[in-house]
């Protein structure tokens, strides 16, 4: 058995192939086998073809020494892969009795008779271990063959992720030798990738010879992971987290966090631990950035509340924007954006507001200001601060380029903490 094993992942259905449902599995597997120290060779999509499915097993096990599958092992008749894998590994289905009473706890809980469709999911293939579901009715399987271990999962992600934690993951573990490996993650924001990349490179250029890192960009933000492997040296972490101080020195205030979290609860942690309260005036994010804030648990500690201000009398009557203003410089402007956040701070009775305006397109632009042209504008009780910003993809993309904005210009405004 090789010392770093590889693993393949194989999603099976024909909804992911017509895009109907995409396929958030793979990347969730692809992070919990890399923090073991499994590394993903490919991921591969098959329909719900006997054919197809056979060929990417056969396939998938000349690669790779985990063969992990989701999807397939509903109820309905077009859930093939349980007789398949049945037949690939010349077995039979047998009764599975911890496998049919969780069947029938599920159907007593809902108060329900057990189907025989739904009995018949308790019988697996008889030369696997059950890999027991603990939020439904289709139990996973484990196959060793030949070397390779093969895990087939239902493609329902919920169900997927807790039987991966509770039991694939251990059971992987314990199976394989595997190097320890480390990863620290840094988060940063307001830098683009290259720039990025030039301003640390000396740093990086003397990264130890097992120490990699990996740039991983998204709208608005980079997000550095420093990945150790074992070099027969003791205390891999503690040496990799020793890199870490001159990093911090290079990059200031473009490091938003030094864990895995999204730029909202970062922010909301700074607030919390302040004792700040936030709302915001939105015009051309229509409610996005108020949803980015309250999509952290907790948030009701610091998030008072939003006004929506998509029509400029919204802006006149709630926000105390001034008719005047609106008609010498027009709704995408710094002085209007500056009194919609003034605004939203003393209306809403809280320590900072966060206010824009902008074109999200496709139209409504004019030469002097484009599709893609927003202003930003952050006030607290001492200063209010504005940003422009010129930034045009798609419409989507627009709103969720300038709330990301908006976050970080809280975050770098905000008063310090005494």
């Amino acid at each position: 058995m090789q010392s770093v094993p590889t693993a393949e992942i194989i999603t099976i259905g024909d909804e992911l192939l017509y895009g109907q449902v995409i396929d958030t599995n793979s990347a969730f597997l692809g992070q919990e086998l890399g923090k073991l120290g499994i590394r993903v060779r490919q991921i591969t999509s098959v329909s719900d073809r006997a054919d197809e499915i056979v060929t990417a097993l056969d396939l998938a096990r000349t690669r790779a020494n985990v063969v992990l599958t989701t999807g397939g092992l509903g109820p309905t008749k077009d859930d093939l892969t349980k007789h398949i894998l049945t037949r690939y590994f010349n077995t039979e289905l047998v009764l599975d009795e911890p496998s049919l009473r969780n069947v029938e706890a599920i159907f007593a809980r809902f108060n329900r008779p057990v189907t025989e469709v739904n009995r018949q999911q308790a019988f697996l293939p008889a030369s696997c271990l059950p890999v027991p579901n603990a939020l439904g009715t289709a139990p996973g399987m484990w196959f060793e063959d030949q070397g390779t271990v093969f895990v087939s999962m239902p493609g329902v992600p919920f169900e997927m992720k807790r039987m991966m934690t509770d039991t694939v993951l251990p059971r992987l573990a314990a199976h394989f030798q595997v190097p320890p490996i480390e990863h620290i993650v840094v988060q940063t924001a307001g830098l683009g990738e290259s720039m990025l990349a030039e301003q640390i490179a000396d740093w990086e250029d003397a990264l130890p010879a097992n120490m990699k890192l990996a740039y991983l960009p998204s709208l608005g933000a980079v997000r550095l992971r420093l990945t150790g492997t074992d070099d027969g040296q003791p205390n891999l972490r503690g040496r990799m987290e020793a890199l870490l101080p001159a990093l911090r020195e290079k990059l200031g205030q473009h490091i938003f966090a030094e864990t895995d979290i999204p730029l909202e609860q970062a922010v909301g942690q700074l607030l919390a631990a302040r004792g700040l309260t936030v709302a915001t005036a939105e015009s051309c994010t229509g409610g996005y950035l108020a949803h980015k804030l309250t999509s952290v648990a907790g948030s009701s500690r610091y998030f008072r509340g939003s006004v929506i201000a998509y029509h400029n009398d919204i802006k006149i009557s709630q926000l105390g924007v001034l008719p005047e203003t609106l008609a010498a410089h027009g709704a995408v402007s710094e002085e209007v954006v500056r009194q919609m956040a003034e605004g939203a701070r003393q209306h809403l009775g809280t320590d900072v507001a966060l206010a824009t305006s902008g074109i999200a397109g496709p139209d409504g632009g004019s030469e002097e200001k484009p599709v893609g042209t927003f202003w930003l504008a952050y006030a607290d009780a001492h200063r209010t601060v504005t940003r422009k910003i010129v930034f045009n993809r798609s419409r989507q993309l627009n709103i969720e380029y300038v709330t990301h904005a908006l976050l970080n210009l809280l975050r770098l405004s905000l008063p310090a903490a005494e």
